[in-house]
């Protein structure tokens, strides 16, 4: 096992890899930059080192300087968290160059999931279901045209080495679509040095399902039941449950099973996440792989009761799965909703600042996941997610009403949080019916984007 491990990360993910490390006796090493001087992580960790100033790109991206933190605290290996270098095959292999273990999938893994276009062409080999695409990146709008008229309209424009709703555009016409080709991918570039994008027939009003899958270095893979992301904005996340109301005991055997095929196919390790699309016809369409642990892997965690940062750490360390599938067993429900400090009535604006009061909720079924605290200040520089709200209960209509109460009693001030907006999702008819689908947001506020 590791003795001392370096968290090449910020905020929450660093707070929540830090306390695993602490139960696993295992020292820590927090990096930060000047504007995370008085982050949480530096005063839990056991050493902290400062890699540069506040741009993630000088920073939290800055390879040398991580790297050069590990080597002058002398850490065994490096835990990505998720963002930032989490996803970089290129950061992975000098990890390994330096003799320093990176937690989570290989290089290869990465490069191979990394690139939409070479994932969707793998996963047609081996017999999962795809959106119906170009087999091509486009490069022009005759091409985009003449594909588009194949898959016939709705079509999405998605940059191949995309994420997080970047570069992406529905069309439902050749105007549209022309329109639209040059925006998507200078954004691609803008986003991920890549301008290459292909198109997808677009599922209407989908449900965003995605399985929470292990694997160790001996061929041992098992899922971990599904997560319903179904709640989005612009194509960020914003509420997440498990088990899925839509998904039966049936269907959630099918598209585990279909987890872990994705996972044998590109000899994955470590913690991922397979993405599928789930139309009204229950056919699961695969979308992407995460070679990553996930913002919402807390709802794993807490209805199958395996501690998800763990067992990255141990598989990393070269120990094998301590359960196999029929040993993983869905038990009650559980919510997160991402509170961020945005406000809701001017668009979801970010709102940083200094934050004066900070009262997070307890009692029974409830845990946050958060770096925030009195007196802290939410920077401009980063993700404006201040905290996560787990609930858990027997049903979902209990882990509902814990989260009801949950978010009642959440302060934050005098900054603007997302909080109201997430009450009112909580009391939403079509969501306590479980009704809805990845337009629902923009139906609830009726923007119509």
């Amino acid at each position: 096992m590791f003795s001392k491990i370096l968290i090449a990360n910020r905020g929450e993910i660093a707070v929540r890899i830090i306390r695993a490390c602490k139960e696993m006796d295992i020292k820590t090493v927090a990096v930060y930059s000047e504007a995370d001087a008085d982050s949480l992580s530096t005063r839990m960790a056991d050493e902290a080192v400062c890699i540069g100033p506040a741009q993630s790109s000088e920073s939290y991206l800055n390879i040398p300087a991580i790297i050069s933190a590990a080597e002058i605290t002398d850490v065994d290996a490096i835990h990505p968290g998720y963002g930032f270098l989490a996803e970089n095959a290129h950061f992975a292999e000098i990890c390994e160059s330096c003799d320093i273990t990176f937690i989570g999938p290989t290089p290869e893994n990465m490069r191979m999931m990394g690139d939409k276009m070479t994932a969707r062409l793998a996963m047609q080999k081996v017999g999962i279901p795809v959106i119906p695409g170009s087999q091509s990146i486009i490069k022009t709008k005759e091409e985009a045209v003449k594909t588009a008229k194949r898959l016939k309209y709705p079509v999405i424009i998605k940059a191949s080495a995309g994420g997080g709703g970047k570069g992406m555009r529905v069309c439902h016409n050749d105007v549209r679509l022309i329109s639209s080709l040059i925006t998507a991918q200078q954004e691609a570039e803008a986003a991920f040095g890549n301008a290459d994008v292909y198109l997808e027939r677009y599922i209407e009003r989908p449900r965003h399902i995605e399985v929470q899958i292990l694997a160790d270095k001996y061929g041992h893979i098992v899922s971990l039941g599904e997560r319903d992301c179904t709640i989005q904005r612009r194509h960020q996340k914003l509420i997440e449950e498990s088990p899925s109301s839509v998904i039966d005991s049936k269907l959630r055997k099918k598209v585990g099973d279909m987890a872990v095929k994705v996972a044998k196919a590109c000899n994955y390790l470590n913690a991922g996440t397979v993405e599928f699309l789930f139309d009204r016809h229950e056919n699961f369409y695969f979308l992407e792989v995460n070679t990553r642990i996930q913002v919402e892997h807390p709802i794993t965690e807490m209805v199958t009761g395996i501690d998800l940062i763990k067992e990255q750490i141990k598989i990393a360390s070269g120990m094998k799965l301590g359960f196999k599938q029929d040993d993983i067993k869905i038990k009650g429900a559980a919510i997160e909703c991402r509170v961020n400090a945005e406000d809701p009535e001017k668009n979801f604006m970010p709102c940083p600042g200094k934050v004066e009061m900070f009262l997070v909720p307890g009692g029974p079924g409830v845990r946050v996941d958060s770096h925030v605290y009195a007196g802290y200040t939410v920077s401009s520089y980063y993700d404006s997610m201040i905290a996560k709200v787990i609930c858990y209960g027997n049903s979902r209509h209990e882990a509902i009403k814990i989260m009801q109460r949950a978010l009642d009693e959440f302060r934050a001030a005098p900054i603007k949080t997302t909080i109201p907006f997430l009450k009112h999702v909580m009391g939403d008819t079509l969501f306590l019916k479980g009704d809805f689908a990845t337009d629902y947001v923009e139906k609830l506020l009726g923007t119509g984007e």
